[in-house]
């Protein structure tokens, strides 16, 4: 049974900018808690009764089981969302989730590593989940036309709310006495806190002024709609295929949004084999988000100029140069040029495809697709930090690790030449 549109809107700036503000809020959490504070703390905090290998195996460990769960959840989460036709009820239940477990994680005291691991694997399912309804939501602010800038003012707020809460927060820990806080490590947890803080109160924009689409759906009662979305799921899985763009497209995603998230997750742990300091790699992460903040909405621009697939192909050719540039690290000004260029376009070439994405599928299918969209983003991260680490032991050598996301960067660099064109203007 579908789901069809009975009402057209208009889309104000209002909208616009209540829903990206949803990623100045929520983007706190990847920076200080995701890519900053979390993995460092966890490991001299929660865990420090027990050595570097079993902390390490346990971090990765519970990221592999969220990640797995993530996967399993994301595609009926989409389909029962569009069936019933409540993408921000389920949105709001899993920032909650996230919102709440990382304040908990101030709470939680030391050396109890099993429950800060219990507690963070629930903020990344709130974080996670709650992300696949705050893209579908997206065809419900802008139009075709002008997807791609909103698109970016999303990115774009993510970077700088989430660099300026970050900057906050490493300040907090590195001079804790100024917030009138007694030490580093409860200027860590106080950090934690505030995420907790800054992911709610700039929620609330989006929950009070996005409005969704007014579609019609018969069907009543908890059992229909498992049972509906289920089949949705199948159907979908169908459907994609039968969608050749948008097919070609995830195909494409898949291996470059993967080389692109390991790099992410894998820098600190890179600059680390090779001797830099902590302290400086963390303010490199705070250089790539104001650099990002901008570069975001220029990278829209030339999108919308030049042609989205181009400036995407263009973004993909940067992080291959970021991979072979990573052969001749030896100082920290090297890891700051590379943060640099990871900032110039980590924002543009997650936003212009995630409008690629919304143009090449069905309005009224949005949380659905989104849902596998979301689904291949997380599995693919699987790939990428396996490919690194086990290339890096094979040759005893951390930079042939970076250097092997080339395997994956090419082929979607490739796959990206195949996408029909009629639909992204």
């Amino acid at each position: 049974m579908e789901n069809h549109i009975t009402s057209s809107k208009n889309y104000t700036f209002r909208e616009k900018l209540s829903w990206a503000l949803y990623d100045w809020a929520n983007s706190a959490f990847a920076t200080t808690v995701l890519a900053g504070f979390f993995p460092l703390f966890f490991k001299s905090y929660w865990a420090s009764d027990l050595d570097d290998v079993t902390s390490t195996a346990l971090l990765g460990t519970a990221s592999s089981i969220v990640g797995f769960i993530i996967v399993m959840i994301a595609p009926f989460l989409g389909a029962m969302s569009d069936i019933s036709n409540k993408r921000k009820l389920f949105l709001l239940v899993f920032a909650f989730v996230g919102i709440f477990s990382t304040g908990l994680l101030f709470f939680t005291p030391q050396g109890n590593w099993e429950w800060s691991l219990f507690i963070f694997g629930f903020s990344m399912i709130g974080f996670s989940g709650a992300n696949i309804f705050y893209d579908a939501l997206i065809v419900d602010v802008s139009s075709e036309s002008d997807r791609n800038m909103v698109s970016a003012m999303g990115y774009s707020l993510g970077y700088l709310g989430g660099g300026i809460l970050f900057s906050l927060n490493v300040a907090m820990y590195i001079y804790p006495s100024f917030f009138g806080i007694d030490s580093q490590v409860n200027g860590i947890l106080y950090s934690f806190l505030s995420v907790s803080i800054w992911w709610f109160i700039f929620s609330i924009p989006l929950f009070i002024f996005v409005k969704e689409k007014t579609l019609k759906n018969e069907l009543t009662g908890i059992n229909n709609l498992i049972r509906e979305s289920f089949y949705r799921i199948f159907k979908t899985l169908k459907e994609i295929r039968g969608y050749k763009e948008v097919f070609i497209f995830l195909i494409a995603y898949w291996f470059y949004i993967d080389a692109i998230d390991t790099i992410v997750r894998m820098a600190v742990a890179y600059g680390s084999d090779l001797g830099l300091d902590a302290q400086y790699m963390i303010i490199a992460l705070i250089v790539t988000q104001f650099v990002g903040f901008p570069s975001t909405f220029l990278f829209a621009y030339l999108a919308n100029k030049f042609g989205l697939i181009l400036m995407l192909t263009i973004g993909i050719l940067i992080y291959i140069f970021v991979c072979i540039y990573s052969l001749f690290i030896t100082t920290t000004i090297d890891f700051f040029v590379l943060a640099t260029l990871v900032g110039l376009v980590q924002g543009g070439v997650q936003s212009v495809s995630r409008t690629i994405y919304s143009r090449l599928i069905p309005d009224n299918k949005s949380a659905e697709f989104f849902g596998f969209y979301n689904l291949i983003g997380k599995s693919a991260v699987v790939v990428g930090p396996a490919l690194v680490g086990w290339t890096a032991y094979i040759f005893n050598n951390p930079k042939a690790g970076i250097v092997s996301l080339l395997i994956l960067f090419i082929p979607g660099i490739i796959l990206l030449y195949f996408v029909p064109r009629d639909k992204l203007g």
